[in-house]
Formats: structure tokens, sequence, C-alpha cells
């Protein structure tokens, strides 16, 4: 399977694939990435540093994207950016409130 036109077929789409092949980043290449994926994210660049930040698995970098998600009313995305970080403090937060929303929609139905 050639990844590389796999990649380049979904490239404006702004998709996420997960392939079973695990990238091999060694920590220098990690590092260059994770400080342009910072320098993104700090000029508003929020989708492209997401994209970095799940391919280096740069764990605060996830909890600051999942910060914005929720600060702009996106608490899936916000919640699927905790659970991949691991930051289960705030992935249960999440949880607990939208289980609230859920429980509020039956009751009033």
């Amino acid at each position: 399977m050639d990844i590389q036109k796999i990649f380049e077929k979904v490239q404006s789409e702004n998709v996420f694939i997960k392939t079973t092949e695990k990238t091999t980043i060694d920590s220098s290449q990690k590092a260059v990435l994770n400080r342009k994926g910072n320098i993104l994210f700090n000029s508003g660049d929020i989708e492209a540093a997401r994209r970095i930040f799940m391919t280096t698995g740069y764990t605060d970098g996830l909890n600051r994207v999942g910060d914005y998600y929720n600060s702009k009313g996106r608490p899936l995305e916000a919640l699927r950016m905790y659970w991949i970080s691991p930051d289960r403090k705030k992935a249960e937060a999440l949880i607990y409130q939208l289980s609230i929303i859920i429980q509020d929609l039956v009751h009033n139905d």
C-alpha cells in the first residue's frame, strides 16, 4: 500500500487517516515538528498544528487544541483531542457535561 498516494488523494479534505503502520520519527524530528506545530498554533492555524501534534503524539499540543475547540463550543472535537493525548481528567469532565445534556434531552421528550 502506497500511503503517500492515499494522503495525496485526501489532502484537501482535512481528514485523519488511521493506519496500522507506526511512523518512525526520531526525537530530533519530533522536536522540529512540535516547534513548527507550536508556531502554527500560535499564529492561529489550529488545524495544521493539530495534524502535526497528532503525528508526533505531542500531548501538550493536543491538550491545547482540545482547549481551543472547547472554548469555541466544539466539545466533541475537544473530547477527541483530550482522549488521544490522553488527558483523562479533561476528557471525563467533558463526558460528564455531555451526559447531563443527553439526560436532559431524554427527560424533556
